[in-house]
């Protein structure tokens, strides 16, 4: 049987493939859940998302 880590990689793409087609708030759950586990990549992943698809750059979110 195949493991979770497998497929991880498989839907982590798939995501980025389709990451400006998303709605905000599943992108925005989808990105704080991913960045969990690696904090230290947030800007980083941040830059990849916002260059891959330039219609995900959002206004700041109200306070």
């Amino acid at each position: 049987m195949t493991d979770d880590k497998s497929f991880a990689p498989l839907l982590g793409d798939a995501a980025i493939a389709i990451w400006g087609d998303m709605p905000r708030d599943i992108q925005e759950a989808l990105f704080e859940t991913a960045m969990k586990a690696r904090p230290e990549l947030r800007h980083d992943l941040a830059v990849l998302l916002h260059e891959r698809h330039p219609r995900t750059l959002h206004p700041a979110k109200p306070t």
